[in-house]
Order: C-alpha cells, then structure tokens, then sequence
C-alpha cells in the first residue's frame, strides 16, 4: 500500500502560487473592465446592509476563480456555500471580490483582488492558511502558506521581482507611520475618525487610502507601522482573510480591539501592527469600544 505523503510548508506555498496565477488573470480581466470607458457599478439602494456599489465585474472574478481553482488541487467547496456545519481537516477557498470598491470605480489604482484558503481545525473552527492579494493597477502580489512565510511579488517592465515581506521595526507610535479604514456608514466611520484625532501629535502620518487587504500587506512589508480599522463588515472577510495570513507569516500582530481573535463569521474591529506598537495602540482603540447600538446592527 502506498504511502500518503505528509503536506509541507512548501506544498502549500505551490498550492498558493498557482492560485495567485489564476487571480492575476482575474485581476486582468478586471483592471481592463476598470479603464473601459462606461458605467461600471450602480449603488446599491440598502447601503446599510452591505456593499454601496454593486461591480458587473465582480461575478466574472467569481465565474472564472470558481471554473479555474478546481483544476489545481482538492478541496472540500467555498466558502459562501459551505455547509452549516464542517469536519476537522476540511478546507474551502474563499474567492473575493474587488476589495476597494469605490477606488476601483474612481478608477484609482489602490485595489485588489483576493483568495483565502480556511482549514477547519482539531477545535472545529475555521483559520485561513493560505492568503493571496493581488493588486493589478500596481502589478503587486502578496501570497502567504502556513509555515513558509510571506512574499512579495512586483512586476515591472524589467522583470518580475520577489521580495520576502518583513514588518518595520519602529518601536513607538512616536514618529510612526499608520493606517486606518472607514465605513461610508456615519456612526461606525466616526469611531476611526477619533481615533485618528486622538492619535494626533504622534505619528508622523496617518493614512488613508485603503482597502484592508491592501493595508494589512503593507503593514506586514513594514510601509506602514500599524493598521486599525472599525467594524469589518462579513462581506469583508475574504479581504480580512487574505491580508492575516500574509500579516501573520510576515511575524506582524492581528486582532479584534480588545485584543481578542478574529472571528470569521461576524464582524470586526481589525487592528494590525508590527508587533512592537500595538500596546501604545491599543489604549487608544479602548477608548473608543463598539457600540452597542453598532454591535445589534
């Protein structure tokens, strides 16, 4: 009887680099879709309810994502359609939609798209161990496999460049450089624009720029000291998803506010850091907890 070879890190890091593959043909597909002269999104009449623009383009990334990834290796279906209950072992892709909605229809070029591989564990609940982000206007990828790191791939007219992804090593807010994200809805963007006003005086800069996939990489590559977000819809998952795994393989830090774990199936307050400044962070974030009134939505 033959012999099941064991998975290695490197097994899954070839797994997440033949998916990457097909995203960048998605991604193509879409940054064309972007520069065609033509209405691409309406918004959506129940803003508060999930997404505000609905992108065409978006279901051909799930059509083709869905045909293609079933060539390349096992897996037990997707994430939107598993069953209520799962196995341990069991895994499903989670295959994303433009992360970056309103830039992509700004036609900026800070936008991506995503995949995440959940493994269900020992304990029944679900952790991603494969994260892809891919940035097509920025010809930048971002993958990351459990147990073999995270790397960065730039591809210019000279060449494709690959870079293995570090966090910054600034140790306090003082003089840093950090991120955050908003929600277009009024009562949970206010809680990020606080923040950010108590934060003044410290950091050298604040950005916002968006979106979380494209965030979390870049305070994994070390372009931003910290990341801090509130109230991650579920239809953020794939892009939360993506950027942790890379977040996480890069050794940088990710959590809710209150410094508990991500949960996969609700939503999130998301805070990401180099590791060495989240405690300085997080007494800010405190400050500002989620809302009960936000928290029942």
């Amino acid at each position: 009887m033959e012999e099941t070879r064991e998975e290695t890190p490197q097994d899954l890091r070839n797994l997440a680099l033949k998916v990457a593959g097909l995203l960048e043909e998605a991604g193509q597909h879409a940054l064309h879709d972007q520069l065609n002269p033509r209405n691409l999104a309406q918004p959506s009449t129940e803003a508060d309810r999930g997404p505000r623009y609905k992108l065409e383009v978006d279901n051909k990334i799930m059509r083709f994502m869905s045909a293609r990834i079933a060539d390349i290796a096992h897996f037990d279906g997707f994430w939107t359609t598993r069953p209520a209950e799962s196995r341990p072992g069991q895994r499903y892709w989670y295959i994303g939609k433009i992360d970056g909605v309103i830039n992509y229809v700004r036609r900026m070029s800070e936008w991506t798209v995503t995949a995440a591989l959940f493994e269900f564990g020992p304990d029944n609940e679900p952790k991603p161990i494969i994260g892809i982000v891919h940035a097509p206007a920025l010809g930048l990828t971002y993958l990351a496999a459990r147990g073999a790191g995270a790397v960065r791939i730039h591809k210019t007219a000279v060449g494709e460049k690959r870079d293995k992804v570090v966090p910054s090593m600034t140790s306090s807010l003082d003089g840093s450089v950090l991120s955050y994200g908003m929600s277009f809805i009024p009562s949970e963007s206010q809680r990020a624009l606080d923040v950010a006003s108590s934060l003044a005086g410290r950091p050298a800069d604040i950005k916002r720029v968006g979106p979380v996939s494209l965030d979390l990489c870049k305070v994994a590559d070390g372009t931003y000291d910290a990341y801090f977000e509130p109230m991650l819809h579920v239809w953020d998952i794939a892009g939360i998803a993506a950027g942790t795994v890379v977040v996480w393989e890069a050794q940088g830090t990710l959590s809710r506010w209150d410094g508990e774990r991500i949960h996969w199936r609700h939503d999130n307050d998301v805070v990401a850091s180099n590791g060495l400044i989240i405690r300085e962070l997080q007494h800010y974030l405190q400050q500002y907890p989620w809302l009960d009134s936000i928290n029942q939505r």
